[in-house]
């Protein structure tokens, strides 16, 4: 080692004071565990300036000298640092290994620390290749001991790396409760280009589970903490995300404002990437606007930047933005053109390939050592076997007749086994099919039943609600008739005459869906359809209503598909929009949108309206309550629109439930199959 120092100090060039303060200490120390520890100093700086393959020949010496001296922590840490190199240069084998053997030293010596420090280095570097349970398992067990000693360093480095992990497995709450705790730690620290970094992903993430609001907030908080000279491509990736973001809440000032200036500043200092965003969500902004022109313009330039720079999560919404241009232009044979480019890019990001890697080196060994191990015992057993009963012929004989007998035994066991399992097969077949016929008669009761609580319910409806609107509607042409009014006080009845007449259509509409569902009479006929679709015919019958309102209506629909019947589905669709636009008020929100949920298709209608009290949640879906309340303005109901929904959802092998907090809003979902069931 010696030797070594002093090489390193003739023919190379020091790095800084305190490599050359250390080096220079170390030629002049005994060969115990001080000058190990002194070396450990060196190997630690060394790694800091990335002088790798010196700090390597330091660790071989280091290592060396700690085996002659029995010195453990010496071993974990020499073994630790060479472990650190070989990570860095993506060595993942050797790095493993002597992680691996560092960690066994530090057992050794019942150093937790050291044992938390080489676990998190392992969950880094499995995260960093994409074995993210391997990952997270070694990185949560450090923490807590991080935590414990408030070493605050490695806890921001743990916790952005489990953020990052639980992000690249789609657990966000997970990511977004660990992003918030980096944060925290790296406040206390007071590393800033950490903290922008953080506060960026936090805003992301929000985005991402659609708290628009939120991630406002924290992209404003990272607009805030920008350098001018240091962070320009920052300011440029937030810029147009957070001009989206207003842009979503038909903020089109705000929005056009904070694009606007993306636009100009990356085109300024040349930021392709954020030139790219910003003219994607500039090209929405207009097109909501009904500037196509400008809009196609913009959209044409940033499709060709994203091929250049090969950007596919840009390219797809370039992709989607271009199928709505050309839609509006009713130029449909190249809307087909875009759509079909979309779904291909967009099922070739949708294939993620896992990386798996061989096993580590010491287990590779310990195979070894196993199948050595077993063929040790099987040799032995051979030979005790060679030198006992097979020299004598009184045993051998014996057990072959023992053996016979067994087997005798045996089968005769299998056969009264198998007669007795036949018997009880047939009596259990007897029992289910007089189950069933049970089954049947019960059911048939109780349809007769359902059936005539149906028919009570029908006539009580009748002679009620649709006798009261079609009463009025006369009354008030008889006044006309009789000349009891005038001309131009029967014009001032006509909305209201109106008004009675829709009530009475919807009440006849929805009588004769609930009855056909209840009969029987209505069989699905299902079919692969686009759910996307259905939202925006049914958005367009809205419309009207919902500017009389102002009401901002979000469409975050997206094309996926569901196997159902057509034409239940839109009437279950219609009913919720038709709902969320009675019970909003002024200047509410309703959001539509569907997404995929364990291989089923999750369908979701927000509103910001009224809300609905836990007393009345649990009459909603119920056929004998006819439970209906008056709208925001008025508007009247049948009490039959959600039950005929529930009914036409379970038809279709789905299921329908509402999430809602009064004075604050509902929340209506449905849960449809999205591939025929399998033939058993």
């Amino acid at each position: 080692m010696t030797l070594a120092v002093c090489l390193v100090t003739l023919f190379s060039f020091s790095q800084n004071e305190k490599i050359d303060e250390l080096t220079v200490q170390l030629a002049y120390q005994k060969q115990d565990s001080t000058k190990v520890d002194t070396s450990l100093m060196l190997i630690n700086e060394l790694f800091d300036v990335e002088e790798f393959d010196k700090a390597l020949m330091f660790i071989n010496q280091t290592s060396k000298l700690s085996k002659e001296l029995n010195y453990t922590k010496g071993l974990a840490e020499s073994n630790y640092y060479r472990a650190l190199i070989y990570a860095q240069r993506n060595d993942y084998y050797n790095a493993i290994d002597n992680y691996t053997k560092s960690r066994d030293y530090y057992l050794q010596i019942n150093d937790t620390l050291g044992v938390a420090k080489v676990s998190n280095s392992i969950g880094l570097l499995e995260i960093e290749r994409g074995n993210y349970a391997l990952g997270l398992k070694n990185a949560l067990s450090a923490i807590e001991i991080f935590e414990e000693q408030n070493l605050n360093k490695e806890l921001s480095l743990a916790y952005n790396s489990l953020a990052e992990a639980y992000y690249k497995t789609n657990q966000i709450d997970k990511s977004l409760e660990f992003n918030f705790k980096a944060l925290e730690v790296r406040k206390q620290l007071g590393n800033k280009v950490a903290i922008k970094a953080t506060t960026k992903n936090i805003a992301d993430l929000y985005s991402m589970r659609k708290e628009h609001r939120k991630a406002i907030e924290y992209y404003e908080k990272v607009m805030a903490l920008l350098d001018t000279e240091t962070d320009q491509d920052l300011r440029g990736e937030i810029l147009p995300k957070l001009g989206s973001e207003y842009l979503r809440f038909k903020e089109y000032d705000k929005a056009t404002e904070y694009l606007v200036e993306g636009l100009k500043y990356n085109r300024r200092q040349g930021n392709q990437e954020g030139l790219l965003r910003s003219l994607n969500a500039i090209g929405n902004l207009n097109l909501k606007q009904n500037k196509v022109r400008l809009a196609e313009s913009q959209l044409d330039e940033a499709y060709a930047i994203a091929q250049k720079i090969d950007n596919k999560t840009e390219l797809l919404e370039n992709y989607k933005l271009h199928i709505a241009l050309d839609s509006t232009r009713g130029f449909y044979q190249n809307a087909f053109f875009w759509q079909n480019k979309y779904y291909d890019l967009k099922e070739s990001l949708s294939k993620i390939d896992e990386p798996s890697f061989p096993s580590t080196v010491e287990d590779l060994d310990l195979m070894d050592k196993e199948n050595l191990e077993d063929k040790s015992i099987a040799n032995t057993n051979n030979s005790a076997s060679n030198n006992s009963w097979l020299n004598d012929p009184w045993i051998l004989y014996g057990g072959l007749t023992i053996l016979v007998v067994l087997l005798a035994l045996l089968l005769y066991m299998f056969i009264k086994t198998r007669q007795q399992k036949d018997l009880i097969a047939e009596q259990q077949d007897t029992l289910k099919q007089e189950k069933i016929r049970n089954e049947a008669i019960l059911d048939q009761t109780h349809h007769l039943e359902e059936v005539n609580q149906v028919k009570d319910k029908l006539f009580s409806i009748v002679s009620h609600d649709l006798k009261d609107s079609i009463s009025s509607i006369k009354a008030f042409l008889d006044l006309l008739k009789e000349d009891s009014i005038s001309q131009v006080e029967f014009n001032e009845l006509i909305p209201e005459l109106s008004e009675n007449a829709n009530n009475a259509s919807s009440l006849l509409f929805n009588l004769l869906n609930w009855s056909k569902s209840q009969m029987q009479n209505l069989e699905p006929k299902p079919e692969l359809l686009n759910i996307q679709d259905i939202f925006h015919t049914k958005m367009a019958l809205v419309e009207q209503k919902v500017e009389d309102k102002r009401i901002v209506l979000i469409d975050e629909s997206q094309r996926d598909f569901v196997y159902a019947d057509r034409s239940m589905i839109e009437i279950v669709i219609q009913n919720l929009i038709t709902n969320a636009v009675k019970f909003s008020r002024k200047g509410d929100v309703i959001t539509v949108s569907n997404q995929d949920v364990n291989g089923k298709a999750l369908i979701c209608v927000e509103d910001t309206g009224v809300g609905i009290s836990r007393e009345n949640i649990s009459k909603l879906f119920k056929a004998n309550n006819n439970f209906t309340t008056i709208g925001t303005k008025n508007e009247k109901g049948t009490g039959l629109g959600l039950t005929i929904c529930k009914d036409l959802v379970e038809l279709n092998n789905g299921r329908i439930w509402v999430e809602s907090t009064e004075n604050v809003g509902s929340k209506f979902f449905v849960e449809l199959p999205k591939s025929a069931p399998q033939q058993k």
